[in-house]
């Protein structure tokens, strides 16, 4: 009977995994017959390097959106990667159990919160603050960047606590009776050991600042232009995506999804840097 149930299980495990590759497979392929045939009548160069998107006119440049997306994820990671480290190693190896049952609860229920909730926690916090500091309309790469990388927070903590707690408690050990104190303990040996998952928390974490939308749209400014500051107005390739594709029509609509390919391409370098960066470690 136990011979029975594991094979079963074995070929649900072996169905849900073709199945999502295979929805891997169908998106990719979806997203690149319907896009580079528009990139390629557009014109590869023109299409990545061009400056100016005005559709009506024939124009199709995505460059400044380009720029906006690295400017705004480069924020991100700025902002919310050393916070969301720091804090998982603090909530893994120095956190009182009592404030523990606050925190982890409470980075719960952050994860849990939509992202139009945070787009207008952004738009009436943030951006008065910004323009109360520098003087300008508040909306630009700073605020975006601001709020992407409160965003990430919630999983980045997650994924590298559970990383820090899962290197063998004889590491710390070791290292305490090597003559090291708590701190150094846990930052030397602990939480290099954990590196591994510490970066799949981050990656992850870059993945949804690349993605959002919802809110990157309330407090980015959404100017189709290349920035000249932190402070400037920007509009990303998924906003880009999301807030003309609900009209668009012939080239114009191709050549919002031959964005999405790009940002797909995107993503996909972004994953390969950072597998890079951990075998070299």
């Amino acid at each position: 009977m136990n011979g029975i149930r594991e094979s079963l299980m074995k070929f649900v495990f072996l169905i849900a995994a073709c199945v999502s590759i295979l929805s891997t497979i169908l998106i990719c392929f979806f997203m690149f017959v319907n896009g580079v045939p528009a990139i390629a009548e557009i014109g590869f160069f023109k299409f990545l390097f061009g400056t100016t998107w005005r559709p009506s006119n024939g124009y199709y440049g995505i460059f400044p959106m380009i720029i906006g997306s690295i400017y705004v994820t480069a924020g991100a990671i700025i902002v919310g990667v050393p916070v969301g480290v720091l804090c998982a190693v603090f909530m893994a190896k120095f956190c009182p159990k009592k404030l523990y049952s606050l925190m982890k609860p409470a980075i719960g229920l952050l994860a849990g919160i939509p992202s139009i909730v945070y787009g207008f926690f952004g738009l009436v916090v943030i951006v008065p603050v910004i323009q109360d500091l520098f003087g300008t309309s508040g909306k630009g790469i700073l605020t975006a960047s601001l709020l992407l990388g409160i965003m990430i927070l919630p999983t980045i903590i997650s994924v590298s606590e559970d990383a820090v707690r899962s290197v063998p408690e004889s590491y710390y050990e070791g290292a305490l009776a090597l003559g090291d104190t708590h701190e150094q303990a846990v930052f030397r040996a602990v939480v290099p050991a954990a590196k591994s998952g510490i970066l799949a928390g981050i990656i992850l974490g870059v993945g949804r600042a690349i993605g959002e939308t919802m809110a990157v749209i309330i407090v980015a400014g959404n100017q189709t232009i290349i920035p000249d500051s932190i402070l400037s107005g920007v509009r990303t390739m998924t906003s880009n995506i999301v807030m003309e594709m609900g009209y668009a029509t012939g080239l114009h609509r191709e050549a919002l999804i031959g964005t999405g390919v790009v940002l797909f391409v995107f993503i996909l370098i972004i994953n390969l840097l950072f597998s890079v960066i951990k075998k070299e470690r």
